[in-house]
């Protein structure tokens, strides 16, 4: 693994010593352990608390939307908890198929200036994925046709419920939105990857193009300039560790030049022990390894290496 020194990475963190045996050595034996965890019961505890909160931003890091994905990205089953409750809630309230959350979008953006219940395809999808990985015998094929049908030949729209009035982000509506093309092909990739397919070959080629003309273009004020490429943990919004991880998902663009010059700014971070360091945090989440810049993290340095992982296996 790039000359890292396994030993380092399972040092620290018994949770992500689990997650090292079972996704970088193949031994999931460990994995029912990640649930006892202290950090991880309190994520669930919080999730399971419905109504959340209005989301009044939705790159608002420390809201259950992120924990949520959070929990999904790490792979847990959570059928088992009492999160089990946060399903039916959620499942209740879907429209064709989508998940609504509650939101607060003030008048001058276009929304109602209260909190409303409603989608935003900057939500939606990632609701959608976080579903199916901690609850994979749900059903959530009718979500996946209604982004299908919202897709365009450059990825996904900006596109709200009906609920939620006029809001649209700042941009050209004929853009494709970044966040919700990279939350839709998290979704894709997740939920029956093979009759999804096609939807994820449109989004990770519009990925690729706006990483192509980073310098030129920026749909909806994404950039994909310096503080794009910091590492960075957890997943909450669009950079580069966030964007690697979800294309690496994605056979067909591992051979991409696109791609590759993407993996090879990841890698150009490395150090000499073969470990990554965080370049920027989220505050909200104090107390894990990635929330500092002075020393390496073996969270941020695990996750390079899951990249490099799926790489080889497909």
């Amino acid at each position: 693994m790039n000359g890292l020194d396994i030993d380092w990475l399972m040092s620290g963190d018994p949770m992500l010593s689990s997650l090292v045996r079972r996704d970088l050595l193949e031994d999931p034996s460990m994995m029912p352990e990640t649930l006892t965890d202290l950090r991880i019961r309190t994520i669930i505890k919080e999730i399971s608390e419905w109504p959340w909160p209005p989301c009044v931003s939705h790159k608002s890091a420390g809201h259950p939307i992120h924990k949520f994905a959070f929990l999904a990205d790490l792979g847990l089953d959570l059928a088992s908890t009492e999160a089990k409750t946060l399903v039916d809630n959620l499942v209740e309230g879907m429209d064709q198929g989508l998940p609504r959350i509650t939101v607060n979008i003030p008048e001058h953006y276009g929304g109602t200036g209260g909190p409303t219940s409603g989608w935003a395809l900057c939500d939606a999808p990632l609701m959608l994925y976080s579903l199916s990985k901690c609850f994979p015998d749900l059903d959530l094929a009718p979500g996946m046709s209604r982004l299908i049908e919202l897709s365009r030949d450059n990825g996904m729209p900006c596109a709200v419920s009906r609920e939620l009035g006029r809001f649209r982000g700042p941009g050209r509506k004929d853009d494709p939105c970044p966040i919700a093309s990279l939350y839709t092909l998290k979704a894709a990739r997740a939920i029956e990857p093979d009759e999804n397919e096609r939807l994820a070959r449109t989004i990770s080629g519009s990925i690729l193009n706006l990483w192509d003309s980073s310098r030129e273009r920026h749909p909806y004020m994404f950039f994909m300039g310096t503080d794009f490429r910091k590492l960075k943990l957890p997943f909450v919004w669009y950079d580069i560790l966030s964007v690697a991880d979800t294309l690496s998902e994605c056979p067909w663009v591992h051979g991409d030049h696109r791609f590759r010059d993407m993996l090879s700014v990841i890698e150009s971070k490395r150090d000499e022990q073969g470990r990554f360091t965080p370049e920027s945090i989220w505050t909200t989440w104090k107390g894990w390894d990635f929330t500092q810049k002075k020393e390496p993290s073996r969270w941020v340095t695990f996750m390079v290496e899951r990249i490099h992982r799926k790489l080889e296996r497909f």
